[in-house]
């Protein structure tokens, strides 16, 4: 269960249940739509997580989210960072809620009874929970709710669509996987269109999985493309998109919140069309005019004749078809790390069983034992060979996530699952010494699970190790190990500051091969011209990056998704973690990396285009206007070029799709264009 926390512009009081809904002073809903000082709302919110984003960026984040039509922001409380340690962290119960059968039911009773009797003061909601009690709300997660939701369990209760998914988190290894804005508008009009009045928009500015706060296998960037991307600017054209599509809704937000629903009709094979009339006349107020179909098509409706575009879904009498402005974001390099004499390295020692602190008889859990006080577990043990012994295979079974192997301090080899199957194998060659050898295995964690019943009984780390050489196999799954948690940079904090200064760095190894578990360290100012910065790490392998003590996260540019490339190769700085000058930056790699590759790179967005036709509208200051093409630059930014003009009917569109003068075409648009745009 999920408790959703509405941030309005307004004040909201504390509520008391009442019979047909929900009361408070100020907040109550009913079966329409949630209600602020008495008058019922049809409202817009988006997700922004505090965590992932600093402080410092709240302020200008609010702002844009206003400035884009949102009335609420919806956020989460992260009790792995209010209570880092085990407690009580469910997400979407119902999706599990089977797998403890009998039991969950009155679990789900139990839980909203509690959270109603702390009294908070705002209405308490249960996402995907069908059977949510009364008062609970239940609501909606997805990306087409319009379509999927069964509706509220009650008449008394609204429609209410807690995540509408702008796009999907990035896992390591995984595509992307983007959703247009297109796509977002169609199903949000299509959701009011069916009676829905509350939708908040997951995520509308993801930010960053900073430190180790990502999921299993999840990126440090986080939905980077919502309205507004990771590092809090506007992308077009999402924003834009969804900012004309709030302001048409709002205009008719009276009559769809009063009016009455009238019966669907049926224009098409694939169009039919939504009314909502202001009293129980039959004379419509407004109209929402779906066609599901993949062309476009002309439909009669009230005696006039309108062009529906595919998969669209056209507001009446207010509104008709929006278009925005589209934007293209672009990395430019503007400082290098490419001196050997400006980096330092520092490799992490390799520990025996001597210098491990937990012994046992058996491989102990990976996550049980760390406690998540670090990503990093040891497991060492030593054994003898026969003198005559040379060479043997390593083979090691675990269940998650990622494993390096050493004997004798020399790395043998590594391995790691994936998103979507954790469990691999490790099997290895490797040379065997006379006398004592010391097998060591560091076994990796990306992330802990976000979801699923019995979290707690799930297991990480080896499980099943042996030894095969000549005379057989050895198995030491269950022998005498020993354990340690983290490495001794983490404990040191050797990214700091101060603890930089405790240990002994060395030169940069000229070996064309770099080593692996090695610590680098560098110092770089800053430029205050950049207001967007990032660390592009595309030369390093695997690890965690840190500026001035604060991580910015887990990087792991070595696994390749399945086109070909790596999930994420820049990671944010945010402008408040860095100092004019001596910042310190400290990379953990992991594989073996070269930190002579890295650049830090100036983010900004260095082109926008903008396309309108006859049937588009578009709302400014509360007006309609037709016709209208607005090109905006970020903020601080200005138009230096025109690249194309056309008015007329020219050819593609913005972005990739490229665009071209077609059969009719005004030949003084560049030239009108630039007047406007320079003067």
């Amino acid at each position: 269960m999920v408790r959703l926390l509405i941030l309005c512009w307004v004040l909201l009081p504390l509520l008391a249940v009442m019979s047909g809904g929900v009361r408070g002073g100020e907040v109550t809903y009913d079966g329409r739509s949630l209600i602020i000082n008495g008058e019922r709302k049809v409202l817009f919110s988006g997700s922004i997580h505090y965590p992932r984003s600093p402080r410092e960026m709240w302020p200008s984040l609010i702002s844009k989210a206003k400035e884009g039509g949102l009335d609420v922001i919806q956020t989460y409380v992260f009790w792995n960072l209010h209570e880092p340690q085990p407690g009580k962290i469910e997400n979407e119960y119902q999706m599990v809620e089977n797998a403890f059968g009998e039991r969950g039911p009155p679990y789900i009773k139990w839980a909203a009874e509690m959270a109603v009797g702390l009294q908070t003061g705002v209405p308490w909601v249960m996402c995907k929970q069908d059977d949510a009690p009364d008062p609970v709300i239940n609501a909606c997660n997805g990306r087409k709710c319009g379509e999927t939701f069964k509706g509220p369990n009650s008449p008394n209760k609204p429609s209410i669509w807690t995540e509408n998914w702008t796009s999907r988190y990035q896992a390591y290894g995984e595509d992307p996987i983007g959703r247009t804005a297109d796509d977002i508008a169609f199903h949000v009009a299509l959701w009011v269109a069916r009676n829905g009045s509350f939708v908040n928009y997951y995520m509308y500015h993801g930010g960053t999985n900073f430190g180790r706060e990502a999921s299993a296998f999840v990126t440090a960037s986080y939905y980077d493309d919502a309205p507004l991307d990771e590092y809090g600017m506007i992308n077009q054209p999402k924003w834009g998109h969804l900012k004309e599509l709030h302001a048409a809704i709002k205009l008719c937000s009276n009559t769809l919140l009063l009016g009455k629903a009238m019966t669907p009709l049926q224009l098409g094979p694939k169009q039919e069309a939504y009314l909502f009339a202001e009293n129980s006349s039959e004379e419509c107020a407004s109209a929402f005019l779906v066609n599901k179909d993949k062309q476009n098509v002309d439909v009669v409706f009230q005696n006039s004749s309108y062009k529906l575009l595919a998969n669209s879904i056209s507001i009446l009498p207010d509104c008709r078809n929006v278009k925005t402005q589209t934007n293209t974001r672009t990395r430019i390099p503007i400082m290098y790390f490419n001196a050997s004499d400006q980096w330092e390295e520092f490799k992490e020692p390799i520990p025996n069983f001597e210098d491990t602190s937990l012994k046992s008889d058996t491989l102990l859990e990976h996550t049980d034992t760390t406690k998540d006080t670090s990503d990093y577990l040891w497991y060492s043990f030593s054994f003898q060979p026969e003198p005559s012994d040379t060479r043997a295979q390593l083979s090691v079974h675990s269940l998650g996530h990622v494993l390096h192997a050493f004997v004798n301090g020399v790395p043998v080899g590594s391995a790691h699952g994936s998103y979507k199957n954790t469990s691999f194998t490790l099997q290895t060659d490797f040379s065997l010494s006379n006398g004592i050898n010391n097998v060591s295995l560091l076994s990796v964690m990306v992330g802990l699970p976000d979801s699923g019943a019995y979290l707690e009984r799930k297991r990480y780390g080896p499980v099943a190790v042996s030894i095969q050489n000549k005379e057989g196999s050895m198995n030491f799954t269950n022998y005498k190990w020993g354990q340690k948690v983290g490495l001794l940079g983490e404990n040191l904090q050797i990214y700091t500051d101060e603890g930089s200064k405790i240990i002994q760095w060395s030169k940069l190894s000229s070996s064309d091969i770099s080593p692996p578990l090695t610590w680098y360290k560098t110092v770089f100012d800053a430029t205050g011209e950049d207001e967007y910065v990032a660390l592009n790490l595309n030369g390093m392998r695997k690890g965690e990056a840190r500026v001035n003590g604060r991580s910015i996260g887990r990087y792991w540019p070595s696994l390749i998704t399945p086109r070909g490339e790596p999930s994420q190769i820049s990671y944010n700085i945010p402008r408040s973690f860095l100092k004019p000058t001596g910042n310190l930056l400290v990379l953990l790699e992991e594989e073996g990396g070269d930190p002579l590759s890295i650049t830090l790179e100036s983010v900004v967005i260095d082109s926008v285009c903008g396309k309108a036709r006859a049937s588009h509208y578009r709302h400014y200051n509360g007006s309609r206007e037709a016709k209208v093409v607005h090109l905006q630059c970020a903020p601080n930014g200005y138009i230096t070029k025109i690249l194309f003009a056309s008015y007329g009917t020219p050819f593609g569109g913005c972005g990739r799709d490229g665009h071209a003068i077609g059969y009719c075409d005004s030949p003084n648009s560049k030239f009108a264009a630039e007047k406007v745009s320079f003067c």
